[in-house]
């Protein structure tokens, strides 16, 4: 297998913050903190939870640390589960993937009657009583003490996977896990953070359970320690990688994982609403989701521009697709921003580029229909593979590129395209990503033994039949364009399409790359070189470490800012390539 240049792993899998204070490990010293906290008559305390927390592992806790308390469970107070699917059934419809985004708020959740049952037996409390469970904040919003057991989305969608947990309100455990992905991104996640928003400056501790059994707490100041530092200087989220039925090899060799695992087809490394944020406090890595950080300082993140236009909507998104030693992706088109703003509720779309991190010989890229297609020759075919009367020729109706390290292919929304095997794919795209419609899966099977979703009825709604195969080599294949040089560096403008709103820039050097971040946030992803040093030429943040493959985010407060190669990487030619909004105008 090739894996270019690099013949040992560097990549740090649990990149984190270094911030002070104190972290309580397990229930029982957490339980003992909280008994000190609350040596008061009759406290009332909140414990507000995140989607996927287990509710069998907090109730046990909560009994063993109070056992004498009043114990009040949002759940119970919620809406019957008749009523909650008929209030969300709009929203996260019957479609097999895709909903529209929730218009609805937790308070719509909750059943009037017993709500204000359980509010006055709060007032009137005679002992200690804890309100758990999603929404005890909006239940109890002045509680004596009120903690809150965050959860990424990442781990969320793991234990969909194992039937652990269900959605809000519902018990939805049995369905597929891309349904109760569904109904998650949809409905219940927004909803939740909507009512996470409302809690900040309230929570006095925070909870981490990503790890069933051994959590862990930190105080409300160590906690918004962490974010402030987090968002002054570069850093990574961390990344989480998974199998597909593509799924290929580079990635356990260059990102050192698992080798008894069959495959990794992903790797989310820049998806701040779907990956975790680690703070290292006292040792231990407390993990919570990483769009905490832009819901409390996306200002500073974004910038002024930025948040303006994507509001608390983290714009870029970073990803690897890996076909070395797998199979083709799935023949797919994203949606234009008209269609997934009136058909899903979104803001925009997944306008997206292939850049190829590595490639084995033949590999290839799929990408815009042939000069001359018929488009309704080419629905026919598709409907006949599906119904599995025939295969699907896709190289009849698709140009095919060979595929190349460093080449970089344009894909904005409308343009039908896939990955073919042999690539290693830096996917970099605007930040909604369950917006694929699949045409065709090359007659595979999914991880699960079935056949995998196919949307040919969005996709003919979407697709954009002039991007054929004039345009796609005159706009879409490699358009690099010097753009400035200096001692030991050099610049390229490597897209993206006009009708996107992320520029990409490739640098070149053996020197020092003078950046700024022009007032907006900058996404990086290390393409050539062993290990790169960030710095700041007024040493407004510490030199900040990155490694071959790692992408890592600058803030836009960060302003000015260096990079150059460090370590083994001295006196080499490395190479980075920096993804940022586009300036209107």
């Amino acid at each position: 297998m090739n894996t270019s240049l690099h013949t040992h792993s560097n990549y740090d899998k649990f990149p984190a913050t270094e911030t002070e204070g104190r972290i309580w490990r397990g229930w029982e010293e957490i339980g003992a903190e909280l008994v000190r906290c609350t040596d008061i008559e009759r406290p009332l305390v909140v414990f507000d939870t995140y989607h996927g927390v287990c509710d069998e592992e907090l109730t046990g806790a909560l009994a063993r640390i109070w056992p004498e308390a009043e114990l009040i469970r949002t759940e119970e107070l919620f809406r019957d589960e008749r009523q909650i699917r008929s209030m969300t059934d709009p929203y996260v419809t019957d479609d097999e993937l895709f909903g529209y985004l929730t218009p609805l708020g937790l308070a719509d959740f909750f059943d009037p009657e017993r709500l204000n049952e359980a509010r006055e037996r709060i007032r009137h409390r005679e002992r200690r009583t804890i309100v758990y469970g999603s929404g005890a904040g909006y239940v109890a919003p002045n509680a004596d003490l009120t903690l809150y057991a965050d959860m990424a989305r990442w781990e969320i969608q793991r234990r969909f996977r194992a039937r652990a947990i269900h959605g809000l309100g519902v018990d939805n455990s049995a369905e597929s896990p891309a349904r109760q992905y569904k109904r998650g991104y949809f409905n219940d996640w927004p909803v939740l953070d909507n009512h996470k928003k409302s809690l900040y400056n309230r929570v006095d501790y925070w909870i981490d359970t990503h790890r069933p059994g051994r959590p862990l707490m930190i105080a409300a100041e160590t906690f918004m320690q962490g974010i402030g530092r987090t968002v002054r200087r570069p850093f990574r989220v961390v990344p989480f990688f998974d199998p597909a039925p593509w799924g290929g090899q580079w990635m356990k060799e260059v990102c050192d994982l698992d080798r008894r695992q069959a495959n990794f087809g992903w790797c989310f490394d820049c998806v701040p609403e779907e990956n975790s944020l680690l703070l290292r406090v006292d040792g231990e890595l407390f993990e919570m989701p990483a769009q905490n950080l832009i819901y409390l300082r996306a200002q500073e993140l974004l910038g002024a521009a930025d948040r303006r236009r994507f509001g608390e909507s983290f714009p870029i998104r970073f990803d690897f697709l890996d076909t070395i030693g797998g199979g083709n992706l799935s023949l797919q088109v994203h949606p234009t921003d008209e269609y997934i703003r009136r058909t899903f509720g979104m803001r925009y779309t997944q306008d997206e580029s292939y850049y190829l991190l590595d490639a084995e010989p033949g590999a290839c890229v799929y990408l815009g229909v042939k000069r001359g297609v018929d488009p309704e020759e080419m629905l026919a075919a598709l409907r006949t593979a599906r119904r599995g009367d025939a295969t699907f020729d896709a190289e009849r109706f698709v140009n095919r590129f060979p595929a190349r390290r460093h080449d970089h292919y344009l894909i904005p929304g409308g343009t039908v395209h896939c990955s073919g095997a042999g690539a290693m794919v830096l996917e970099i795209s605007a930040t909604p990503n369950i917006f694929t419609f699949k045409m065709w899966d090359w007659g595979r099977m999914g991880l699960d033994g079935k056949p995998r979703p196919i949307n040919i009825g969005h996709a003919a709604r979407v697709i954009d039949w002039t991007r054929d195969t004039d345009e796609i080599l005159r706009c879409h294949c490699n358009r690099f364009e010097p753009i400035a040089e200096g001692e030991g560096w050099r610049e390229e403008r490597t897209g993206l399409h006009e009708a996107e709103f992320i520029e990409t820039r490739r640098h070149w050097f053996t020197g020092t790359v003078p950046h700024n971040t022009g007032g907006g946030v900058n996404v990086f992803n290390v393409i050539e070189g062993d290990e790169l040093i960030v710095e700041s030429p007024v040493n407004a943040f510490e030199p900040f470490i990155v490694h071959y493959a790692e992408t890592f985010i600058v803030p836009a407060v960060v302003g000015d800012y260096t990079i150059r190669p460090y370590g083994i990487s001295e006196g080499k030619t490395c190479g980075t390539i920096k993804a940022y909004v586009r300036t209107k105008g």
